[in-house]
Formats: C-alpha cells, sequence, structure tokens
C-alpha cells in the first residue's frame, strides 16, 4: 500500500509499504477514504520530537471496514468507521474511567516511567502505525470503532473530525468547567481552537473571545460568534476586563501549545500560559489542550529543552485559579457529538480548506506548515480514484 512516510525534520514522503495484518482476534482493518493533518503533526515533522523515522504518520482517521478479526462481535465488514486518535482497551483502569487517552494496556512503558496512552502515528504514544496510509490496522476494534450511521459519506468530513480535533475542543471547555452564560477566552485559531470556539457556542457561551495572529483564522472565529483579537493588538487582557465588567473571562482553554509565538513571531514557550492567568479572573478554570512535552530539545529556550516553562504561579494562586490538562479522552465525547453532527446541530467541516489525494500530502505538510495563507486544515483522500 501507500503511506506518508517520516524520515527526518521536513522529510516526509509516500512510500510503498507492506499492507497491515489482523495481528490480534480483536483488530480490524480499515480502507482509509478520509484522514487529516494535524498541528500536532507538525511538531514531528519539524523534528521537535522523538519519533523515529519509518513511522507512518497520521492519528485522524476515517474509512471502511474491509477485514474483521475473529473475536470482534459489533463491528462488521463494510460499516464505515472513524477512529479516536488514543488507542484504548476498553478494559483497563483508565478506559473503566472513562479515561481511554491514557489506556494503560496499550501504553508503550519504555517511554518513561509513569506514562500512560497511546495513539496512531505519533511520537511516544506506542508501535502503531498512523492513518496517513491506504489501510490500517484497528486494535481493539470493538471499543474503538465509531460506527456512523447512513449519511456517513455525505457528512465525511464532518465525521472525521471526531477522530481529534472537535472532540478536544469540547474537551478543552469541559476541562475549563464552561457553563451556560459564562464566558471564555480562547487562544488559538488553529483547528482546533476553533473547534473549542463552536464548542463553547453550542454549549452557550455568552461571551467567546478568540485570540490568535492568523487573519482567516481569526475571520472563520468571527463567523462561529467570537469577538476576536490579533496578538499584536495591545494589552488584550485588559481589553477583555473592559468587555466583562473588569474582572476577566469566567474560564479559559491553551488551544496552542509548546511551540506558541508573539507577535514578532520569536517563540515564547510561558506566553498564553501566562496571557491566560492575566485575562480570566480571579477564581477562573484554565482548559490546557495544547500539547506540551517532556523534553523539546530542539528549544531555544533553555526551561523548554526540558519541559518547562516560566509559569507565573504567584499570579496564578493569588487570583485563587485552577488549571486541568492534558489530551483529550475521544472515546468520552466521540458518541454524542456524532449525534450533534447527524442532527444538523454542528458542521466542523466548516474549517476545511484543502481536500487532497494522498500522494499530495508531502506539499501540504510544507504549506501547512509555513501557515501560508488559506491553509486552514486539510484532508486528505487516500484511497480517491
Amino acid at each position: 500500500m501507500k503511506a506518508l512516510v517520516y524520515h527526518g525534520p521536513k522529510k516526509v514522503s509516500v512510500d510503498s509499504v507492506p499492507d497491515p495484518k489482523i495481528e490480534k482476534h480483536t483488530d480490524v482493518i480499515i480502507k482509509l477514504t478520509t484522514t487529516n493533518i494535524c498541528g500536532s503533526d507538525l511538531h514531528m515533522y519539524e523534528g521537535r520530537t522523538d519519533v523515529e523515522k519509518g513511522k507512518i504518520l497520521g492519528h485522524e482517521n476515517l474509512g471502511e471496514v474491509v477485514e474483521v478479526g475473529k473475536a470482534v462481535d459489533t463491528v462488521k465488514k463494510g460499516d464505515k468507521v472513524v477512529l479516536p486518535f488514543n488507542i484504548g482497551c476498553g478494559f483497563c483502569q483508565n478506559c473503566e474511567r472513562g479515561l481511554s487517552g491514557y489506556c494503560l494496556t496499550c501504553a508503550d512503558p519504555t517511554v518513561m516511567p509513569g506514562m500512560a496512552g497511546a495513539a496512531y502515528g505519533f511520537a511516544g504514544m506506542g508501535p502503531y502505525s498512523g492513518g496517513q496510509a491506504q489501510y490500517l490496522r484497528v486494535p481493539y476494534a470493538d471499543y474503538n470503532c465509531l460506527q456512523l450511521p447512513a449519511d456517513a459519506t455525505e457528512k465525511e468530513n464532518d465525521y472525521v473530525m471526531l477522530s481529534d480535533i472537535f472532540p478536544t475542543g469540547w474537551h478543552s471547555t469541559r476541562l475549563a468547567q464552561l457553563e451556560p452564560g459564562q464566558s471564555i477566552v480562547i487562544y488559538g485559531a488553529g483547528p482546533v481552537g476553533l473547534m473549542a470556539t463552536l464548542s463553547a457556542k453550542i454549549q452557550g457561551a455568552s461571551q467567546i473571545f478568540v485570540v490568535d495572529d492568523i487573519p482567516e483564522r481569526l475571520a472563520l472565529a468571527e463567523k462561529l460568534g467570537a469577538k476576536t483579537f490579533h496578538t499584536k493588538d495591545d494589552k488584550v487582557g485588559d481589553q477583555i476586563r473592559a468587555l466583562t465588567n473588569g474582572l476577566g473571562a469566567d474560564c479559559g482553554a491553551e488551544c496552542i501549545g509548546y511551540q506558541c509565538h508573539n507577535a514578532a513571531g520569536k517563540e515564547v514557550p510561558n506566553l498564553v500560559m501566562n496571557s491566560l492567568v492575566d485575562s480570566v479572573k480571579a477564581t477562573g478554570v484554565l482548559g490546557v489542550i495544547g500539547v506540551f512535552i517532556p523534553q523539546d530539545p530542539g528549544a531555544e529556550d533553555k526551561l523548554a529543552k526540558v519541559g518547562q516553562i516560566a509559569f507565573d504561579f504567584g499570579k496564578f494562586w493569588f487570583k485563587g485559579m485552577k488549571m486541568a490538562t492534558g489530551q483529550c479522552n475521544v472515546k468520552a465525547y466521540n458518541r454524542r457529538l456524532r449525534d450533534l453532527i447527524h442532527h444538523g446541530k454542528a458542521n466542523p467541516s466548516m474549517i476545511v480548506s484543502h481536500e487532497l489525494p494522498l500522494e499530495e500530502a508531502p506539499n501540504a505538510y510544507k504549506h501547512f506548515d509555513n501557515r501560508d495563507k488559506g491553509w486552514t486544515k486539510v484532508l486528505l483522500h487516500p484511497n480517491a480514484a
């Protein structure tokens, strides 16, 4: 089959690789019809992780089941399914608690002591191949496959967002404990930040503030009903306080991660976290879902090299704030979010800018990584005619 393979920093190519096979009776094989390029793929693409050469990338995957293991009960050949980016077993202590992003069965214990969780095609998240390919092996298929309704083909570009960014955006608002009628400030208007904006709108936020430095992303946020701020705007925290009776937003979401930049384009790892502390009110809650990693040898900042930031903890403490972090447990949300799409209450595909065949993936990575104008969200169709 053909697959997008990582060969080193900013070096990816579509290569011929062996087809995946059923390895356990609980597996299925799917034929990928849509797979996305995610912002977190760019961390690996840029060489900012320890992902190994030869890895097939891609963790936002949707396709048709073409082969079924003997022990698979509910998933049938021909089913159209979307997969959570994180791979869970369904029966370990964490999966039973709804924390499928921290599965103990599928985790790679060699990464570091105490780590948990697995994902398709991702650094430090186990040996699993990604889905920017024609076919993909799905472990523990009864647990990991979310079957799609009859409109799966018609709304495929919406449903594929259930693999990661729609649940992850939703997760940021839940970590932030957003309630109907409250205000929220969202740092980042990339795909996840836009999904956080959509999620906040669906959940009845009274005010949604979005901060980013790319005009077309901010324009999409405005279409979703947000009040937007460019990072070059002076004193964003003061402006938000002026719109919230001098208090600041009720809660905040961090949707950028460890490679955040200032208005001059310089990487400043602590910028967004400290900006959130400033712009959210006293006793407010922060939901942090932007990717942060235990070490970043490619960073210019000395603290960031070892996975640390200079966090304004004094102000955070003095304001009596709370924080919740971590990757999304997709299984906790994807079934209900699927139903929102099915019944026309959510259309996450509104952020899609490009649909391309798999062969164009290397060039798409280049444009997406450069943040070129108009490259908002890229969908790949590996088996397009």
